[in-house]
Formats: C-alpha cells, sequence, structure tokens
C-alpha cells in the first residue's frame, strides 16, 4: 500500500483551449475577461479555410492535433526515427486505402503533419472527403522531413482512419435508406473531444447530425419524465423555460405520443417501437410533428423502418462502435 510519504508530487499541466471561445455572456465571473478573448488558428490559412468550409473550427482542429502530437511524443522525441533517419532527409509519403470505403478526415490530417513539420511540406490530394475509395487508393501525398513524416504518421492516420471508419459505416445506413424519406442521424455517443470531427465524419458518409450539445436542443428522455412527474409535464417544463428552442421527446407508447402530439411537441422520438407500431406512430402524428427511430435498428431492418414514413433513424453506434477504415501511410524517396 502507498503511505503518503511514497506518493509522487502533483504535477502542473497546462491547460490547452478546445475549440472556440466561450459565447459573449459566458465568463468566470464579475470581472472575467475570458469571454472577451478572440483565438485565432495557426493553421495555414488555406487549410484553415478548408476546414471552416467544412463545418470544423479550425482553432479546435490546431488543438486536437497538438493534443494528439503531444501525447505521442510525452515531452520527448521520437527515439527510433531520430536514431535511423538523417536529419536532412526528405520522402514523400502516400495515404493509402487498405480496404474500400468513404474516406473523412484528410484536412485533419493534414493539420496534424503539419504541427510536426519543421520546414514546409507540399500535400497532394488525391481524393475529398465523403469520397468512396477502393483498397490501393491513394488519397493523400505529403512530401516532407522523413523524420517529421514519421513522428507524425500514427496521429494522422489514428483520426484519418477513426473518421473513415465512421463515414464508410454511415454510408452504408445511407445506401440502405436511399430512395426513402428518412436519413440516418447520429447521438451524442461520441468520444470526448472529438464530437465535432466524428460528427463530420457522419455528414461525410451521407447521414445528418443531431444536436451538437446539451444546449441547443432539447431533448426529454425517460428520467426527464421520472423527474418531471410525466411526459407532457415534462415537455410543458421545458417549453415554459426555453420557449425559443426545438424540444424532442422520447416515448415508448402510442399513447405517450397522443400525449406529446397534443402538447406541441417538435419532434418525438419512438424508443423501441416495431415496424408497425412505428407505421401506427406515423398515421396518427399525420405531419404534425418530425419523427425519428430510435432501437431495435439493424441494417437489416433499416429499410422497413424508412418505409414507415419516419423522417430519422438515429444510430450511435455510428460513433461509437464503428470499426476503422484500414488506411496506410507508404513511404518513398522523393524521386521515386
Amino acid at each position: 500500500m502507498t503511505t503518503p510519504e511514497e506518493r509522487p508530487e502533483p504535477v502542473d499541466v497546462p491547460l490547452i483551449q478546445i475549440g472556440a471561445p466561450a459565447a459573449s455572456d459566458a465568463g468566470c465571473g464579475d470581472g472575467c475577461g475570458c469571454a472577451d478573448e478572440t483565438y485565432e488558428s495557426g493553421l495555414d490559412p488555406a487549410l484553415a479555410e478548408l476546414l471552416a468550409a467544412a463545418g470544423l473550427d479550425p482553432v479546435q482542429v490546431e488543438d486536437i492535433a497538438h493534443l494528439a502530437i503531444e501525447e505521442d511524443l510525452d515531452g520527448g522525441v521520437d527515439v527510433t526515427s531520430v536514431a535511423t533517419v538523417p536529419q536532412d532527409a526528405v520522402a514523400t509519403g502516400d495515404f493509402t486505402a487498405r480496404e474500400a470505403g468513404t474516406v473523412a478526415g484528410l484536412r485533419v490530417a493534414e493539420a496534424i503533419l503539419s504541427i510536426v513539420c519543421t520546414s514546409d511540406f507540399e500535400v497532394e490530394r488525391h481524393v475529398e472527403d465523403g469520397d468512396r475509395v477502393e483498397a490501393g487508393q491513394k488519397l493523400l501525398s505529403v512530401t516532407a522531413g522523413t523524420r517529421d513524416l514519421l513522428t507524425g504518421e500514427r496521429s494522422a492516420l489514428n483520426i484519418l482512419c477513426r473518421l473513415s471508419g465512421i463515414a464508410t459505416a454511415t454510408r452504408a445506413w445511407a445506401d440502405a435508406l436511399e430512395g426513402t424519406r428518412a436519413k440516418v442521424r447520429d447521438t451524442r455517443k461520441t468520444t470526448p473531444g472529438l464530437r465535432a470531427l466524428e460528427k463530420y465524419a457522419v455528414r461525410c458518409g451521407g447521414g445528418v447530425n443531431h444536436r451538437m450539445s446539451l444546449s441547443d436542443a432539447a431533448l426529454v428522455k425517460d428520467n426527464h419524465v421520472v423527474a418531471a412527474g410525466g411526459v407532457a409535464a415534462a415537455f410543458k417544463a421545458v417549453r415554459d423555460r426555453f420557449p425559443d428552442l426545438p424540444i424532442e421527446v422520447e416515448v415508448d407508447t402510442l399513447h405517450q405520443v397522443r400525449e406529446v402530439i397534443d402538447a406541441g411537441a417538435d419532434l418525438i422520438l419512438l424508443d423501441n417501437f416495431t415496424p408497425a407500431e412505428t407505421e401506427e406512430a406515423v398515421t396518427l402524428v399525420a405531419g404534425r410533428a418530425i419523427l425519428e427511430s430510435s432501437g431495435r435498428l439493424t441494417l437489416a431492418n433499416a429499410r422497413a423502418y424508412a418505409e414507415t414514413g419516419v423522417d430519422f433513424l438515429a444510430v450511435g453506434a455510428l460513433t461509437h462502435s464503428s470499426p476503422i477504415l484500414d488506411i496506410g501511410l507508404d513511404l518513398r524517396e522523393v524521386d521515386a
């Protein structure tokens, strides 16, 4: 058992700002000036512009890139690359798909590499995020210092493979729903710190995003219903407190569907309904609210649910269970 005397001394760890500054009415308290701060991306302006055009915050992407590299180096250097690669060596690395899928995160991978590159580097973009790719297809070629490429390789691939795996899984659902009105939608079951990137990957795969946070929309779930004393009471409480926000209400019976429709719900989450029950709910609602199916959903039954007339299929597995897309970095001499 460790005694107090044997415990290591606490270490001060610097906190890194993640994402955009707080809203203008936020802050630490009276006299705090942090809400007035603005943050500018240190990424190449052209790359930052591409990220922003894709709906990503360049500052947040840069912070994630720094965190990934700092975690991998742990205050040191890439000892293997420093020992085996001449300091002035230059090479080209080809990010190449090892299997077919849908790619996402290429610009994020560029951002990560830009953190480690000690001098200018060249990028050749072969495909774009959202493109379907085949095994053996080049996605991105980067010419830079060989040490830098090898140091940033794993961090860039970790993000690129993860996001491409999510995009690939989402594309399979989007394909299954093609020709119906239904869209596959994600949830907040995301990796802490990577929500914006993972939800971006869903968009690359043809899906749509649910709320990004607890504050941009309300979702009344079973525990809220218990706390409020009923589904209609819970809906009313949220509407009274936040009248301008969209409100989604989770229900698990047709009786509750009637209750929340009468209360004026904007969107109803049909939890664990069968396709037959879902069809009844669609008929009952008759277009008065948006309907989303959740639970019991698989790729095999996705179309059966979609053909009932619901608007969305909520699939948390897109971001919490999708396997990676296998992508590798193939190094070659500059003139090869």
